[in-house]
């Protein structure tokens, strides 16, 4: 891409102290095609590789991810505001044992599978179906994760036989540079990954034009919906992300312990900003009480604070867009009858730093209970049924994931098979994303196509069926010209699938006398 001395730049600053980090230059609209075009020279090549050989790329990422994971995790934690910890644990590991098991899976996922004949018309036939690579594959990905999301969808990309041209989001250019790194320490053919720095819009408007063969997008709903309009005019496939308003059910014979622990762990790690957070807590009445008293007890004692700090256990908020949002939700929910049931202390340079909070006497009409907050707040409220809680978990245009608390194993199975979202967990919450085998996605607004694992791959390739025909004749009596007699015989058989005895008689004189 261009460096001269008369382009743009985009300043990366630490959330937490407003420290740069470094400038990435800034792309202009038209080296999207360019970079398309070679990109599609270079796989052309790249998907006649064995599977093997690529998968001796990704081992060489895999090295040097491990080789330098702390020095990763701390610069994944000063451009995104996280702690290191937590970059270390959600981005790098599963990063580390997801090139692992796309190395150890890819050629039995993608290998070509065969369907066996049915029927009459199949017992001369051999069925085939080889998963092609797109081509150029898009990649736009958000700064929540700025590593594991766009990463796992690189490799899958990757190993199924694709190029990829990619965006990451204007507020982690670090972290994109980081995977610029070890893409490079992958030594893959020249002009296979490109990266670019474009505004959003502007990156997905200039992708989709450019002629990409299919687009990946993790991100906001509203978004979401424009990359989809936009890709109907060149009928370019989409495979969307859009976020969630996730439920958590705790029954009343759940480990009370473990779901606080859990609820605080999946509502307020990386600061509440997991598109599959906790957002929403629906507690049996007859437990309420004691969740809310330990609850209480254990959220007080997390400290906020500069994500590189050893003893930090919430880092700062990524952007100030995100602080207001969240603002504005509480604002919204304390305006309508909500109530403060805890929160942590916030250092005294609150910029991007928000308490962890929790809120009582909510109710599904609160901006903080229907829409995604995408910060470090939750609502906590009781029911009184197991109708009601899967009724005020589905009451959402979100589902990407969910979970249910009970130590019923078969009355927590009948809970999670009533709730709407792609991803339901039963006594755990915010941890299949990094499992690489388990397919991610959601229901509703919160998108479409599935990504990680067989589903994952599987969307990084087009179904191409190969029918081979062996019978040992020199026509087919559908072909034409059709005998009537031919015609008969056909109508006799459609008759024997017939429901009555007679039809199913008559049917069969017809078949054997072609009238």
């Amino acid at each position: 891409m261009s460096t001269d001395a008369t382009e743009m730049f985009t300043e990366s600053r630490n959330p937490a102290t407003g420290e740069l980090l470094g400038k990435v230059p800034l792309n202009h609209v038209s080296e999207v095609q360019v970079a398309i075009d070679r990109i599609r020279i270079a796989q052309i090549k790249w998907a006649s590789t064995p599977i093997h050989e690529r998968a001796q790329h990704l081992r060489k990422m895999q090295r040097h991810l491990a080789a330098h994971a702390d020095e990763f995790s701390k610069r994944i934690a000063a451009d995104n505001g996280k702690t290191y910890k937590d970059a270390f644990a959600t981005e790098i590991f599963a990063a580390i044992l997801g090139i692992d098991y796309y190395i150890k899976h890819s050629h039995r996922v993608l290998k070509d599978s065969h369907i066996r004949g049915s029927g009459w018309f199949g017992l001369y036939k051999r069925h085939r179906i080889q998963h092609v690579p797109w081509g150029v594959v898009g990649i736009i990905s958000p700064w929540n994760y700025p590593l594991q999301i766009p990463f796992t969808e690189i490799l899958m990309a990757l190993m199924a036989g694709n190029g990829v041209i990619f965006k990451m989001a204007t507020e982690t250019l670090q972290v994109g540079q980081l995977i610029n790194e070890i893409i490079t320490a992958g030594e893959f053919p020249n002009d296979l990954f490109v990266q670019v720095n474009l505004p959003g819009r502007q990156a997905g408007d200039a992708f989709l034009e450019s002629g990409i063969d299919k687009l990946f997008f993790t991100g906001s709903v509203p978004v979401g919906k424009y990359l989809m309009a936009k890709a109907a005019e060149t009928l370019t496939p989409v495979s969307l992300e859009l976020g969630g308003n996730d439920p958590m059910i705790v029954c009343a014979d759940a480990n009370v312990k473990r779901a606080v622990r859990g609820a605080i762990w999946a509502g307020f790690q990386n600061a509440g900003q997991s598109c599959g957070g906790v957002e929403r807590i629906y507690v049996d009445r007859s437990a309420y009480e004691p969740f809310l008293d330990l609850f209480q007890k254990q959220l007080t004692r997390l400290k906020v604070g500069n994500g590189l700090e050893t003893d930090s256990d919430i880092g700062a908020m990524t952007t100030l867009n995100q602080v207001n949002t969240v603002k504005e939700h509480v604002a919204d929910a304390l305006k309508n009858g909500a109530e403060l049931l805890c929160q942590t202390e916030t250092p005294a340079d609150s910029g991007q730093f928000l308490p962890a909070r929790a809120f009582i006497n909510v109710n599904n009409t609160m901006r903080m209970m229907r829409e995604e907050s995408f910060g470090p707040v939750v609502g906590i409220m009781p029911f009184d049924s197991e109708e009601e809680a899967i009724r005020l978990a589905n009451d959402s245009d979100l589902g990407l994931t969910a979970s249910v608390w009970s130590k019923n194993r078969k009355r927590a199975f009948r809970i999670a098979s009533q709730l709407e979202a792609g991803t339901i967990t039963i006594n755990d919450h915010l941890m299949t994303h990094g499992i690489a085998n388990l397919p991610w996605g959601g229901f509703k607004q919160s998108g479409l196509g599935r990504t990680h694992g067989k589903l994952g791959l599987e969307e990084m390739t087009q179904p191409r069926l190969i029918v081979s025909d062996f019978t040992p004749v020199n026509t087919m009596p559908w072909w034409l010209p059709m005998r009537e007699a031919v015609y008969q015989r056909l109508v006799g058989a459609a008759m024997v699938f017939g429901g009555s005895a007679s039809v199913k008689w008559a049917g069969l004189k017809k078949l054997i006398r072609g009238r």
